[in-house]
């Protein structure tokens, strides 16, 4: 049998329940829904940080965030990182990528360091705005819609870059990439690996306006919260609710409720226009038959709050609507169709799955395991039962340093959040109960009634913080 061809496809910013097969009915997410009842769908997916950077560096090198060094949006992904796209690459498959990568600081027109990375094709844009040196969306843009793009950069017209008309818009762009890649651009005697890097649902929060419409933001849900949750929490979730991104952007506490509405309304409509690109790509497998010889894995890179619990966009935050993503993944003829997985796994296990379903030798010095059993519907016996998430002041850093480390286990999720000597901050935490209160309202960090859980917790963090650092180095001899 052939090897098979890997297609990821990859959001940013899209939370677990963004996704109809989530359990979600007032989002219409027909192709992602489509490719759950053909596939298998992850229940319990965590990300390694809650921010961009330190979370795709941890995909892209199937490492825990201290021992890849990418800690925090604007960190260089130091060269010496071996990238899983590499090793495919050796091994004899077409690479290619569309739309962002974030492996390195690229603000301010600078441009993301180029890695040893395997891709052949390389179509690299951060995101669909101005500032970065090289931004190929721009290029096509330019050229396909001269007259947008020139409004659109004036700021004279009717359109923002997250309101261009659909043809035009950013996600849009990365559907069109990929489709020509499965059709006419990729290596037709290699077996392919391809990144569909999408922005959306990424702040600034907006949309084609067909997309926008098919959403009513009076009939959408409500933010999760209560009056005084905050009380109980640590006192950066009240700083946070003012002001995010450490002072950088706006608070919670800065929108109307009818704003509110608007910006889950506009996340929702980013969230169904890429659900149409995918069924886009969908089509171009089928159409081009390689559907049956690939793999296909959609995934998000972290969550986005959206008002639940009185906090905006992403941060210290190890809320499940912050660092719960979605995973379905289809391999037709492996993976049963429609079935479900509630084993807490985790994006570090995504690269050894690649090399394993590649026939490829994982490196040592990767920390996560193929998910190859549980997408196969082996016996699962041995598979962790916890997830780990670091946060080191990784978004727009806070003065003093927020440093906050999450440990998932069974009904549990303890959060720690550091003080001295790793920050002047005062030393606190959170513990949350999922079966009883799977929205986290309750802090019982401070509970009498729960502190010995909560100490078991922190000492099996401990250890498993040892069963995680980086013995990556093969040890030669005994001296």
């Amino acid at each position: 049998m052939s090897l098979p061809n890997i297609l990821l496809i990859c959001t940013d910013q899209q939370r677990f329940d963004a996704v109809g097969a989530y359990g979600n009915p007032d989002i219409a997410t027909p192709n992602l829904d489509r490719l759950a009842e053909q596939g298998v769908l992850f229940e319990n997916c965590y990300v390694q940080n809650p921010v961009c950077g330190p979370s795709r560096a941890s995909l892209m090198t199937g490492r825990y965030v201290p021992s890849h060094g990418l800690y925090a949006n604007g960190v260089d992904l130091e060269p010496h990182e071996v990238l899983f796209s590499r090793l495919l690459a050796e091994s004899g498959y077409d690479c290619g990528l569309v739309g962002k990568f974030h492996l390195g600081a690229c603000q301010g027109g600078r441009s993301e360091p180029r890695l040893d990375d395997g891709f052949r094709v390389f179509r690299w844009a951060h995101d669909p705005y101005p500032g970065s040196s090289e931004n190929a969306y721009h290029r096509w843009l330019k050229a396909r819609f001269p007259d947008l793009h020139e409004a659109v950069v004036r700021r004279d017209g009717p359109y923002t870059w997250d309101t261009l008309p659909t043809e035009a818009h950013y996600s849009h762009w990365i559907g069109e990439e990929t489709v020509d890649f499965l059709s006419s651009s990729r290596e037709l005697d290699k077996p392919f690996f391809f990144v569909a890097n999408f922005f959306d649902p990424h702040h600034g929060f907006g949309a084609p306006e067909e997309y926008a419409r098919r959403y009513d933001p009076a009939a959408l849900p409500r933010p999760v919260t209560r009056d005084g949750e905050l009380d109980g929490k640590p006192p950066i979730f009240t700083e946070a609710s003012k002001v995010s991104y450490g002072g950088a952007a706006r608070g919670y506490v800065d929108y109307t409720e009818d704003e509110l509405m608007e910006v889950r309304q506009a996340y929702y409509a980013m969230v169904s226009l890429v659900d149409d690109e995918v069924g886009r790509i969908l089509d171009a497998l089928d159409e081009t038959g390689q559907a049956d010889n690939t793999i296909v894995v959609f995934t998000s890179d972290h969550g986005e709050m959206l008002g639940d619990h009185q906090l905006m966009l992403k941060g210290p935050f190890m809320y499940e609507c912050a660092v719960r993503v979605p995973l379905i993944v289809r391999w037709p003829g492996v993976t049963e169709p429609g079935s479900r997985r509630t084993e807490l796994v985790q994006w570090i296990d995504l690269a050894p799955t690649f090399l394993q379903a590649a026939g490829v030798e994982v490196p040592q010095r990767m920390q996560g395991e193929s998910l190859l059993k549980l997408i196969r519907d082996d016996d699962a016996t041995g598979w962790r039962d916890w997830a780990l998430c670091h946060y080191r002041n990784s978004g727009h850093p806070y003065d003093p340093a927020v440093h906050v480390t999450m440990l998932r286990h069974d009904r549990w999720k303890l959060v720690v959040h550091h003080g001295a000597p790793a920050s002047a901050r005062g030393r606190t935490g959170e513990l949350y109960d999922l079966e009883t209160d799977p929205s986290e309202l309750t802090n019982l960090w401070h509970e009498d009634a729960h502190r010995d859980i909560r100490h078991e917790l922190q000492e099996m963090l401990i250890d498993v913080m040892v069963a995680v650092e980086d013995r990556g180095n093969p040890r030669l001899a005994n001296w």
